[in-house]
């Protein structure tokens, strides 16, 4: 199918459903009724416009379970709202957190999502609407209407984990005001992409709303290349004081599994950007993503809501590389390759149940929460090693020759794992949001786990299990002496069972070793000089406790003496600081660093991909009613490439830029160039060996539909 087509196909389907709009209010009995009708409908298409103009967000439920002002949460949190996705072009989590600060992803092996945030690496910290979503993948934005960066320990919203804080995706759902919108983008690299994004009101009780996406691009990296297609429709139904939404999500992503190049004397090895070190054949991923969701809310006059969301989602993972295991040699003439494969399948199922109570004594305003969590993960894996001409699981390759065939087959080694694990979690917990007078409001909760897993070796029917009990307590306090400023101080923890992120990590031996804890103890100020723009600043201090490490008098045994701290400051700004000029970015200066001695790390070691400083800003300015201009920074300083620290990242610096045209029709043209000068950088890293080169100068265009 020809661009052409598919551009006049998103048209087509959008001016065929715009007579619909007449259909979202139920059918008025007079005359009056009709204006009155019409006056809303009106109201409501001009808010949502203003609203898409606006780079701030103002509000958030996912830090405190309840709908918030940013201001009052006491804690450090960047939303991305839709219009930064779409000026920027924010299709991945690696380009999101660019421009968040505190946060750096690293490759994750070329086929999932593995940010450090606060200097805690993880691959599992993911969420949707609140709820988990752990399993290893690359996640698309096609179908999300804004992601949130929580930065600091806090259990109590989310459960285990989230030591250096979490990402939340909070998906697009259907609404009564009417939504349509079509994208088709094309770019360097053979890059092909169509979205497409319609709803409405189909009664004054029902409104429906579909999604979709289809992505077929190359790369800037010699034999790579990925398709992703995706389906997400939802419903809601307004029933008196119930409101009902329900949806559903078909998401899949088949790729090349490029893993970067080498290293070479402690550097980035000078090989070209474009070289795959491996074998594309051989180097492959297919994931499929299957999900449904509930959520049901009831609120009444007397300060009560009760809510219950449920959602079932079924990962099915497979991939294989072949991959560099070391640095390029002396001589600078070859490198040595490995090889695995891992199949995993997760099926999940959530349920968050919670009933808020808001009232008013005088002075006193308060809202408390409590709620329960219960779920079910059960997850197979298998993986293979690669062996090479079925003898060695390691082979010298020369560096010409190194995306040539690979004779390799896959097979279980001794190590390999082939088990079935699950997981079943049971949680309670409280909070008590108090507003004493109109400058003070105290956060006060808790939240306790009952977290087991149970491990079960196919190989040899071993079985392995450990319950926990988990108590995440936190605090926070914010004082608002004006309305348009405010300074908070908080304290959280978090604990991470023996499990791991992936319930891997559970063995005979570490199955008696007690959760790690994250204790996070932060200060911060936040300040919205205008309605449009707000600025914030916060500092903390982030400790890890309970890590392993090999005992002292004895090497095969394990002890819970690692310790590691972060201690750093972060800067953000988001919003318009003329009505011509939005801006989004943010600063952190931090240090991550080993305290004692773990199982991978020495005490002093720099934690991997945590730059010194780091600093983003991307503007946007109208320079015409019909034209506007974007322009951007990125920078991450010098870096080490794993917990070793032999290996170096430069620091850089990376110039973007944009071009934004509104045209006849209800359409609109946009030019987005990454690295507009062309810098040559390491993007980040898997481990000292698999180093991803930044891309080169590419250029976006789109076109979009959207009334």
């Amino acid at each position: 199918m020809s661009f052409a087509l598919v551009l006049a196909t998103v048209v087509a389907t959008v001016a065929a459903t715009a007579p619909l709009v007449q259909d979202t209010a139920r059918t008025p009995r007079t005359a009056a009724d009709s204006a009155a009708a019409q006056a809303l409908l009106a109201v409501r298409v001009s808010a949502d416009r203003s609203s898409r103009a606006q780079y701030r967000v103002t509000r958030t439920r996912s830090s405190t379970r309840t709908l918030t002002p940013l201001r009052e949460v006491p804690q450090s949190i960047t939303v991305l709202g839709p219009q930064i996705l779409r000026d920027l072009g924010l299709q991945t989590m690696a380009r999101a957190m660019e421009y968040v600060p505190g946060v750096t992803m690293g490759q994750g092996e070329g086929h999932r999502d593995a940010p450090t945030i606060r200097g805690q690496s993880t691959t599992a910290d993911f969420f949707v609407d609140g709820v988990r979503d752990d399993a290893q993948y690359l996640r698309d934005s096609y179908n999300v209407s804004q992601i949130e960066a929580l930065k600091g320990a806090n259990a109590l919203a989310f459960g285990r984990g989230g030591g250096g804080g979490v990402i939340n995706r909070v998906m697009k759902q259907a609404e009564w005001t009417p939504t349509r919108s079509g994208r088709l983008q094309s770019g360097s690299y053979d890059e092909r992409r169509v979205t497409l994004d319609v709803g409405q009101g189909l009664t004054s009780q029902l409104a429906a709303r579909v999604n979709a996406l289809h992505e077929k691009s190359g790369s800037y990296r010699d034999f790579v290349s990925h398709e992703k297609s995706g389906v997400s429709p939802t419903v809601a139904l307004h029933a008196g004081n119930t409101m009902l939404r329900a949806g559903v999500e078909h998401f899949v992503d088949t790729r090349t599994v490029d893993r970067g190049i080498p290293s070479a004397n402690g550097r980035p090895s000078a090989l070209d950007w474009r070289t795959f070190v491996g074998d594309p054949e051989q180097n492959r991923s297919t994931m499929t993503v299957d999900g449904a969701h509930l959520l049901a809310e009831y609120e009444n006059s007397r300060g009560v809501t009760v809510r219950t969301h449920t959602r079932a989602v079924r990962y099915d993972k497979f991939y294989q590389n072949v991959f560099a295991s070391s640095a390029v040699n002396a001589a600078g003439t070859q490198v040595n390759l490995g090889a695995y494969s891992t199949a995993a399948d997760r099926r999940s199922l959530f349920n968050q149940s919670e009933l808020v109570y808001t009232s008013r004594f005088g002075a006193i305003r308060q809202t408390l929460m409590t709620g329960t969590e219960f779920s079910r993960q059960a997850t197979d894996n298998v993986r293979l090693t690669g062996y090479f001409d079925n003898v060695s699981t390691s082979r010298a390759v020369p560096l010409t020759a190194t995306a040539g065939p690979t004779p390799v087959t896959f097979r279980a080694s001794a190590t390999d794992a082939d088990n079935h694990a699950v997981v079943n979690v049971a949680a309670v917990f409280a909070q008590e949001q108090l507003h004493v007078g109109e400058h003070v409001q105290f956060v006060l909760g808790a939240r306790y786990d009952r977290f087991a897993v149970r491990v079960r070796d196919h190989r040899t029917d071993a079985v392995t299990q450990r319950v926990d009990y988990l108590l995440s307590p936190r605090g926070g306090v914010v004082f608002t002496p004006l309305r348009t400023l405010s300074m908070y101080g908080s304290i959280g923890i978090s604990s991470l069972p023996s499990a791991g992120d992936q319930f891997s990590s559970l063995s005979a031996s570490s199955s008696t070793l007690r959760p790690e804890q994250f204790h996070n103890r932060e200060v911060g100020v936040k300040w919205t000089p205008s309605e449009a723009l707000e600025l914030s600043t916060a500092w903390y201090r982030l400790d890890r406790t309970n890590s392993a490490a090999p005992d002292p008098t004895n090497p095969a045994l394990l002890v819970q003496t690692g310790a590691q701290r972060t201690n750093g400051v972060e800067l953000g700004v988001t919003g318009a600081v003329t009505t011509r000029w939005n801006v989004v970015g943010g600063m952190a200066v931090q240090q991550a660093r080993m305290l004692n001695r773990t199982s991978s790390a020495r005490a002093g070691a720099t934690v991997p991909l945590v730059p010194r400083t780091t600093l983003s800003l991307w503007n946007k300015v109208r320079v015409t009613s019909h034209a506007s201009l974007g322009a951007g920074v990125v920078h991450q300083g010098q870096r080490y490439a794993a917990i070793d620290n032999s290996v170096q990242l430069p620091a850089f610096t990376r110039l973007d830029g944009g071009l934004f045209v509104s045209l006849p029709l209800s359409l609109s043209m946009q030019a987005n160039v990454e690295n507009v000068l062309g810098a040559r950088y390491a993007a980040t890293s898997h481990g000292n060996n698999n180093i991803m080169p930044g891309a080169p100068r590419t250029l976006r265009l789109s076109l979009s539909v959207m009334p």
